[in-house]
């Protein structure tokens, strides 16, 4: 499994409004083989993650290396990772997160936790961050090259530069 890809659902996970089992499964729409047993008791696990986690980005953001790693050894105390080796394709072996946990909340928590770790681990603990637009307040991972990711998308992006635009005509047209 390619880590990182975890990382970034990790993000994901945290930006997505988790009231109950149906907000969970269209979270899910990618992974139907999940939805058969998704319950309402995961969302209510997922929505506590999510508020544990979020210090996690934040920390991250403030480039608080102590906190990231901190908070995220916590978590994996907290919720312990069993990692596989998954051999459905013989010719490229690779790790999963257990696939036998015993729910859908498990599953998820244990591949966000393992590819944050890893994420840390590979590219740095400086790797997450909270959108730079003062109107949003999802979470990212930044796996750029120059570590220069600041919005969570690029709606964002967008917005916070056509908002700088128009401040500085406007700024111009008054001068």
């Amino acid at each position: 499994m390619d880590f990182v890809r975890y990382a970034e659902a990790t993000a994901g996970l945290l930006n997505a409004d988790l009231p109950d089992r149906d907000a969970l499964v269209a979270h899910l729409s990618g992974r139907t083989w999940l939805h058969g047993t998704v319950s309402d008791r995961d969302a209510t696990v997922l929505r506590r993650f999510q508020r544990e986690l979020r210090p996690v980005f934040e920390a991250s953001d403030a480039a608080d290396v102590r906190g990231v790693i901190e908070g995220l050894n916590a978590l994996m105390e907290k919720h312990p990772i069993t990692p596989m080796i998954s051999d459905h394709d013989p010719d490229d072996l690779h790790l999963h997160v257990a696939t036998r946990a015993d729910s859908v909340s498990q599953l998820l928590i244990g591949e966000a936790l393992l590819g944050l770790a890893t994420l840390v681990c590979d590219l740095g603990p400086t790797r997450m961050g909270v959108c730079a637009d003062a109107k949003c307040s999802c979470v990212y991972v930044d796996t750029s090259p120059n570590q220069s990711r600041r919005y969570c998308s690029d709606r964002c992006s967008s917005r916070a530069n056509v908002a700088a635009y128009r401040a500085r005509q406007k700024a111009a047209a008054t001068a």
